[in-house]
């Protein structure tokens, strides 16, 4: 840090709280990435408060053009959070209050901060339900899932986090506080705003207040877990599923070599010589889930499954869940880097985008795990690399360049979950049209003219 930077810092460190600025190269540390492979230094970490202090912080940043990276629980794959051009790490880990549940009104106010099951778990205590559940939520941040607008297996029913976001109260580039939205579930009072900031990766303000839509919490729920012979099999089932009128809470697929993985890890024989596994959830009334449950075994038959699990109840579904939760800590066993793309096809692609994997497979010589989100065609698609392998890094940009060209032929997207940040920041200009990216350029450009917020990302 250059001595300007250092007065300019102390100075804004007098206009806050104590506590609020620290310059301790432990805490720069601890703020200069996610969980991608970049970081950067930031020259200070703010760790403010209240959207007072957070005004206070981009009024200064903005009058002295310092670059300010939002971040939540640092829990991305993409490298969203990493301060890539220095000045303010802000960190809203300390704005973590839940400042109302309201039954009558079916909406959670919360903070930034808040950690997403610590909300689900309050809601659910007042017989509520908010549904976005990324499978980081025991460590993740409702500011988080909010800038990079995040999923899970639920959103196949239930939507993603736009979908329950109602208001938030945020600072501009310029200190300004602004709330947009409000309480109500619909709301038609000019541009949708507040919705504007979901996904936006702290690119357009600082979300300091958002006001959540809640469900009635479902009262029972029921899971299958199926074990099939082939891949083109689970895609015959998932067909058959949403032919029959079927709309599950969640539908997740893993493939051959995801299951060998987890067959190792848990020691599991029932994963033994099963070249696809698919999770299907039901929820709603006890009655007609565990008679649709039924229903849903005679439909899987016909493709001869090498088995089907059937869990009743919360307790036994999330015995089958537990199995899903070791996925990712099952590659990360093999020793191999894995390469975790979140990647979306439209439905009826599906069995291509598998073909896709084996391809790049072949072609490259690197394993490809995949897993995901079936009944949305959102599949985390992992390139699983073995760093010590001459040109591992070339090789494998090359792979992950085929991934995602081969994925947009599909007419797909290359993120559904994890966000642009640094990590996609190649491929952008391929993912969307020139006319699609200067709109984008102009919407920064009216609310962070100086460009201070999140620079060096997507836009």
């Amino acid at each position: 840090m250059n001595s300007s930077n250092r007065v300019l810092l102390d100075q804004l460190r007098k206009r806050l709280p104590p506590g609020e600025l620290r310059l301790d190269p432990a805490t720069l540390e601890a703020h200069a990435g996610d969980k991608w492979f970049a970081s950067h230094l930031p020259e200070a970490v703010a760790l403010p408060r209240s959207a007072k202090a957070i005004s206070t912080i981009l009024r200064f940043a903005s009058q002295h053009s310092i670059p300010v990276t939002a971040r939540g629980a640092g829990y991305g794959y993409v490298g969203g959070c990493v301060p890539s051009q220095g000045g303010i790490a802000l960190s809203l880990a300390r704005m973590s209050r839940i400042k109302e549940i309201n039954p009558k009104d079916f909406v959670a106010i919360v903070e930034p901060g808040v950690i997403t099951q610590t909300l689900q778990e309050a809601v659910e205590n007042q017989g509520l339900y908010y549904p976005p559940d990324p499978a980081s939520r025991a460590d993740c941040t409702i500011g988080g899932n909010i800038a990079t607008n995040a999923g899970g297996p639920r959103c196949l029913k239930y939507g993603v986090t736009r979908e329950y976001v109602l208001g938030v109260e945020a600072v501009l580039a310029d200190g300004a506080i602004v709330r947009l939205g409000g309480r109500t579930h619909k709301n038609k009072t000019g541009f949708d705003l507040a919705r504007l900031f979901v996904g936006s990766e702290g690119l357009l303000g600082i979300v300091t207040e958002a006001t959540l839509k809640l469900l009635p919490l479902p009262p029972f729920r029921a899971c299958l877990s199926i074990g099939l012979a082939s891949m083109r099999a689970a895609i015959r089932t998932i067909d058959a599923i949403f032919a029959g009128g079927f709309l599950p809470s969640a539908l997740e697929l893993a493939d051959a070599f995801t299951l060998a993985a987890a067959e190792k890890r848990t020691g599991s024989r029932l994963l033994s010589g099963c070249r696809a596994h698919l999770i299907v959830e039901l929820d709603g009334q006890e009655r007609s889930v565990r008679a649709e449950t039924k229903q849903l075994e005679r439909i899987v038959r016909p493709v001869h499954p090498l088995f089907v699990q059937r869990a009743l109840g919360t307790r036994q579904c999330e015995t089958i869940w537990q199995l899903r939760r070791e996925f990712s800590y099952s590659l990360r066993d093999t020793g191999l880097t894995k390469l975790n793309q979140d990647v979306v096809v439209p439905r009826g692609r599906l069995e291509e985008l598998f073909q896709l994997a084996v391809h790049l497979r072949k072609k490259h010589g690197f394993p490809v795990a995949c897993f995901g989100h079936a009944g949305d065609g959102n599949i985390h698609v992992n390139i699983m690399v073995d760093t010590t392998q001459p040109n591992a890094r070339r090789r494998s940009d090359a792979a992950l360049d085929e991934l995602f060209r081969g994925v947009l032929a599909l007419g797909g997207v290359i993120t559904g979950e994890h966000g642009i940040g640094l990590a996609k920041k190649p491929w952008w200009p391929l993912a969307v049209s020139l006319e699609v990216r200067r709109m984008h350029e102009a919407v920064k450009r009216a609310v962070d003219p100086k460009g201070i917020l999140n620079p060096g990302k997507f836009v």
